[in-house]
């Protein structure tokens, strides 16, 4: 299938980021993949600690790659909960990514046969490495070099983190039940770079820990989903009054002037 016209950010590019060389795309991309990609150790050890088999860790790894997501299935199932709760949680999470594949199939423009292999490697990584290039090759070359460093060793640790805690035993004496929540934190903050953003994590924050205690494991996740709508709901309130009240002095100015 012939490529899709270049999209405005793409053809627009100055030409001097568009001489971006391809060992630059190269280096940044293997540097997300690996930093990222070694984080998988401590989702083996989480998995296999909330009692999932070796199979069923690695499957996960290899089958719905997404961190978050599996973060989430396995930290509410260690807590008990019920897995069908714990995997509509994981889902929810997870639907980001459709959301990611709308912007880069515009960028990517892929042949259809190669679409649905390159969807499993729409994530939060490839995207933001994707989303800084200039140019469709340097978009294309991020992306796969991203996708594949990552995918390669986040199941390679994945493996190796599962047989690690298979070893040792017992991970919440070790204290490594911890080490799932912890990854996701670190990959979350950098990404709450706007005031909205802020809200909406800390209102999410608020709303888990309140209901943790009263709610069956992984509803809580759910809860805290809320925050996103209500926190642009309060936002748009807020606007809309900001609008009419400036509207209501800017008319009671002019009938002041007309006087």
């Amino acid at each position: 299938m012939p490529e899709q016209t270049a999209s405005p950010e793409i053809r627009d590019a100055p030409k001097a980021a568009a001489a971006k060389p391809d060992s630059a795309v190269v280096r940044d991309a293997l540097g997300v993949g690996i930093a990222v990609g070694l984080s998988g150790f401590a989702f083996g050890v989480t998995s296999a600690g909330s009692g999932l088999t070796l199979l069923q860790t690695c499957a996960l790894s290899l089958l719905v790659f997404t961190g978050a997501s599996q973060f989430a299935l396995v930290g509410a199932l260690a807590a008990g909960g019920n897995p069908l709760t714990a995997a509509a949680g994981a889902f929810f999470l997870g639907v980001r990514n459709a959301f990611y594949g709308l912007r880069l199939s515009q960028l990517l423009a892929l042949p259809r046969w190669v679409r649905p292999f390159a969807a499993h490697w729409v994530i939060d990584e490839t995207t933001a490495v994707a989303l800084a290039q200039p140019t469709r090759r340097s978009v294309r070359i991020g992306f796969t070099v991203t996708g594949l460093t990552l995918y390669v060793l986040w199941n390679l640790t994945t493996l190796l983190g599962a047989l690690g805690a298979e070893a040792i035993g017992d991970t919440n004496a070790w204290g490594l039940d911890a080490a799932g929540p912890a990854v996701f934190l670190a990959l979350l903050a950098p990404m709450l770079q706007t005031a909205t953003e802020r809200a909406v994590a800390g209102l999410a924050l608020v709303l888990g820990l309140s209901f943790l205690p009263v709610l069956p494991a992984g509803v809580p996740v759910l809860v805290a989903a809320l925050a996103a709508p209500a926190v642009l709901f309060f936002q748009g309130r807020k606007a809309r009054d900001t609008a009419q009240t400036e509207h209501t002095e800017h008319t009671e100015q002019e009938q002041e002037d007309d006087r």
